[in-house]
């Protein structure tokens, strides 16, 4: 099967999608064997410099108005919930730190998060509760959500702005310590147990072996 062939078809399910569509979506609802990756290629020059382009969110497939055009629709969007200081605080720590608790955001803060701020967060659909910390107590952790890459227009997590970026930005000092470094958000977490892990539930002893009896 040819590109263009699949290349229409694949027009015609985004066309028709209520969301964006990954490449797995398509590949389930395309005949077998077709080379979605090369039809999308086709399909983003075929639209690249239109009003309205192919685009990738979240790791999958739309199409939007072309960015140069968004001025077009400023009368006709509804005017976005905006975040409060601690909220946008808020959601860059977690979006740099994930897996990250409460009890880390408030200490890269330094200032106590409101529970407030964290639920507007979730009720936005920009960040979920992701797992549990392997230490005491067992804290929640909370991680950027699929909706967070789409509101912000972002491929993935490592699209987010780097080091030089946020310095050339004016968001970071420039004389930064030499050691100092942007958080990995997709650095591999080995102390997080997923929210709906089936894990089997045991004593661990925190106090430690020398903590004596009475």
């Amino acid at each position: 099967m040819t590109d263009v062939t699949t290349a229409r078809e694949i027009e015609a399910l985004l066309f028709a999608a209520s969301g964006p569509l990954s490449e797995s979506d398509l590949a389930r609802r395309l005949p077998e064997g077709a080379d979605v990756a090369g039809a999308l290629a086709e399909l983003a020059a075929r639209y690249e410099g239109r009003g309205v382009v192919l685009a990738c969110v979240a790791n999958a497939w739309r199409f939007q108005t072309a960015q140069d055009l968004a001025w077009l629709m400023t009368e006709e969007r509804e005017e976005p919930r905006r975040l409060s200081k601690a909220a946008q605080e808020t959601l860059a720590i977690i979006a740099y730190h994930q897996p990250v608790t409460r009890a880390e955001i408030e200490s890269v803060r330094g200032v106590q998060a409101s529970r407030g701020t964290l639920d507007v967060l979730l009720e936005l659909g920009l960040v979920r509760m992701r797992g549990r910390r392997r230490s005491p107590g067992r804290p929640v952790t909370y991680g950027t959500t699929d909706g967070f890459l789409e509101h912000y227009g972002l491929a993935s997590l490592t699209d987010l702005p780097g080091l030089s970026e946020m310095k050339t930005a004016g968001l970071l000092s420039m004389d930064l310590p030499p050691d100092f470094a942007v958080p990995d958000p997709n650095a591999p977490t080995l102390d997080e147990d997923p929210l709906d892990a089936d894990a089997p539930e045991f004593h661990v002893d925190y106090l430690g072996e020398n903590e004596g009896t009475s």
